[in-house]
């Protein structure tokens, strides 16, 4: 199915690579005016942002470090000068290292970098563009969780708590945006591989995907498809949900 985006303009954070390349080139694709967001890859963003166009879409790079206010406020100022106009859609997708520690090995700044990431530069962004989607009456808010919500991994307790905290916030965004028009929702993908995950052993990508009930690994096109709905006017009656996109390797919360 298209969903129709023309006339929209979408800020995805970490755009550059990995599952941030695909939602962007996904909301082009149906239309809208991507902004790729990079904090250290500007070569990716804008081979990404090279590629859209090339295939007919609006795309431009912004580089900013989502997790500093001052920086946060600066880039929505320079999307909106680009596109002529305020920010309708934000994907919060941009992540930093996800180290995996056991308990023992765990200190409170383990934690703190993760929430930084998941909690802090959401927050930054959210009030950077509320105004223009305020006055609007409309917007989209959508936030990339994660399956190990549900799942509980161990020694990994520092992104599994962050990422936790992403959907209270989002019911209570809801909540609270709902009034103007603004939705906020949150889509969690299962185990996709994507740049990152280069070097994971064949044979974990077949034992996960045992598990799935379909019975394979998703592709990162799978959570641009998720998002590109989310985005559209067919998802405006849709907020505060937590949503797994896994392949029903987890089921709703």
């Amino acid at each position: 199915m298209s969903y129709h985006l023309d006339g929209k303009i979408a800020l995805v954070t970490g755009g550059s690579k990995g599952l941030g390349k695909v939602i962007s080139t996904r909301l082009a694709e149906a239309g809208a005016m991507v902004i790729v967001n990079y904090a250290n890859y500007k070569e990716a963003a804008e081979q990404t942002a090279v590629s859209i166009q090339s295939s007919g879409g609006k795309a431009a790079t912004v580089r900013g470090d989502i997790t500093d206010e001052q920086a946060v406020a600066q880039l929505v100022t320079e999307v909106e000068a680009t596109c002529g106009g305020t920010i309708d859609i934000l994907v919060n997708n941009a992540t930093g290292p996800q180290p995996e520690l056991s308990i023992e090995e765990s200190t409170w700044n383990d934690y703190l970098d993760q929430l930084v990431f998941f909690v802090k530069a959401p927050l930054l962004l959210t009030k950077a563009v509320l105004p223009g989607m305020k006055k609007k009456g409309e917007g989209r808010i959508i936030t990339i969780g994660s399956e190990v919500v549900q799942l509980g991994n161990p020694n990994f307790s520092n992104y599994v708590t962050a990422k936790s905290s992403q959907i209270g916030m989002t019911r209570s965004w809801a909540n609270e945006l709902g009034p103007f028009g603004i939705t906020v929702n949150l889509v969690n993908p299962g185990f996709i591989p994507v740049e990152r995950h280069s070097e994971v052993n064949p044979l974990t990508l077949r034992e996960y995907a045992k598990g799935v009930p379909l019975r394979k690994m998703g592709e990162p096109r799978d959570i641009g498809n998720a998002v590109a709905f989310l985005a559209s006017s067919e998802a405006r009656f849709i907020t505060g949900q937590s949503i797994s996109v896994n392949g029903g390797n987890t089921f709703g919360i």
